[in-house]
């Protein structure tokens, strides 16, 4: 009898066709989830957090990723921190759930061990008169805000390269002043399907016609990908006009300030992975609603166009649209294998209120649809990547090109971390 080849991490990704979907065996195997959670998760920046998720001081926001738990903090000054959420003497956590909580300070409920919110020790009794508190600090966390995202880096060396985000970023998210919000409504699911699928799922839309009336309701169908090949006319000229009205709005954007144009970084090279663009959204043109206008009339920031489409920001396990009247934020986070946590919020002008200003149902209802349904294609996607029948079929250039290109930046960080 011959012996079954257990395939190496790089033998499984040496083996994906170019322009083919991933094998099988690398959204399934315990081995490769540990593998991804170290590199696309423990050493690059991830979104964990919106700031209005701590909005004033002693305001704590925890978060675990896989055997790490980090707690986001609200400082005195307004400041916000990260550290890691184990305390300085035998490691107890500090805060016991993940979630939201309100604190004076951060108190291990262990040996009572205190610390201000700036990580520094305050407070401990019977450590004697040779103990130094400035040498037990809480451990801090790599953190950066642009604009209402809170990300963190558990590298000891962070990736430089997240100043391209930054600098791309924050001119683009800063008439929507968005530190100003507040979470009008949130949603935590458990996907039962792989991280990668999560994230493959949410860079094509291909699927989305008959998948996502909701979602489809405000999208232009040609801004994922058009293939002219074996289309009649009317598509043709459909697809002209489309042209046609992306350049006449843009031109307007732009008139008034407002960025446009995608920026990408994405290539094989690069550690912090991102593309933006602002997009047209159809019907009324003002927001990602059934009616395609805003659900919140008190729009964010000082604006007071409604029609500036929909600032679209995704990274390599995240994505987010902004238009005038909310935000949308999205990130997903590795819990084993076949299982994904998925967390999206809905933020809106600090000082709108519900029933008043917006419609909790309208402003939520689209992407309330389209998680569940995106879940629920995630899941069958996983089941069939594990069936032994499973041969990776090509992508589609016109519609799933951004997924030939998550496969080979993910090819290509794994090796560059040895793998």
């Amino acid at each position: 009898m011959s012996e079954i080849h257990f395939k190496t991490h790089r033998e499984l990704l040496d083996s994906r066709r170019p322009g083919h979907g991933l094998p099988g065996e690398l959204f399934g195997r315990q081995d490769v989830f540990e593998t991804d959670l170290d590199v696309f998760f423990n050493k690059l920046w991830i979104l964990v957090a919106v700031t209005a998720d701590v909005p004033e001081p002693g305001d704590v926001f925890t978060l675990d990723i896989g055997k790490a738990s980090v707690m986001i903090v609200r400082d005195e000054d307004e400041g916000i921190r990260a550290f890691r959420n184990v305390c300085r003497h035998r490691g107890s956590r500090i805060m016991k759930n993940e979630g939201k909580a309100s604190v004076g300070m951060l108190v291990c409920p262990y040996h009572m061990w205190t610390y201000e919110l700036d990580g520094s020790l305050r407070h401990t009794s019977h450590m004697g008169k040779d103990f130094d508190p400035t040498c037990h600090s809480l451990i801090p966390v790599h953190v950066k805000v642009v604009g209402a995202h809170i990300f963190i880096c558990l590298a000891e060396n962070a990736p430089e390269d997240f100043s391209k985000l930054e600098s791309e970023m924050t001119p683009r998210f800063a008439p929507y002043d968005l530190k100003r919000t507040k979470v009008a409504h949130e949603m935590t699911i458990v996907e039962n399907g792989n991280w990668k699928l999560v994230m493959e799922n949410n860079r094509e839309c291909y699927h989305c016609a008959g998948t996502h009336p909701e979602l489809v309701n405000s999208f232009l169908p040609e801004d994922f990908g058009f293939c002219p090949e074996g289309q009649n006319e009317e598509s043709l000229r459909a697809f002209e006009d489309y042209k046609q009205r992306n350049a006449a709005s843009q031109a307007d954007w732009e008139s008034d300030g407002f960025a446009c144009e995608a920026f990408e970084s994405l290539d094989e090279d690069v550690l912090t992975n991102f593309r933006t663009q602002r997009l047209v959204i159809a019907g009324a043109g003002e927001s990602q609603t059934m009616s395609t206008k805003v659900a919140s009339t008190k729009l964010l920031g000082e604006l007071t166009r409604r029609d500036l489409g929909d600032v679209h920001m995704w990274g390599h396990h995240s994505w987010t649209h902004v238009m005038s009247d909310h935000a949308l934020i999205s990130y997903a986070i590795p819990l084993a294998p076949d299982k994904t946590q998925v967390r999206t919020v809905w933020l809106v002008h600090e000082d709108a209120v519900e029933g008043v200003d917006y419609d909790l149902k309208e402003l939520t209802e689209v992407w309330v649809a389209t998680t569940a349904q995106d879940a629920e294609l995630v899941g069958n996607a996983h089941s069939g990547t594990q069936d032994p029948a499973y041969i990776p079929g090509p992508f589609s250039r016109f519609t799933e090109a951004y997924l030939d290109q998550f496969s080979r930046w993910y090819d290509a960080r794994l090796k560059a971390n040895g793998i």
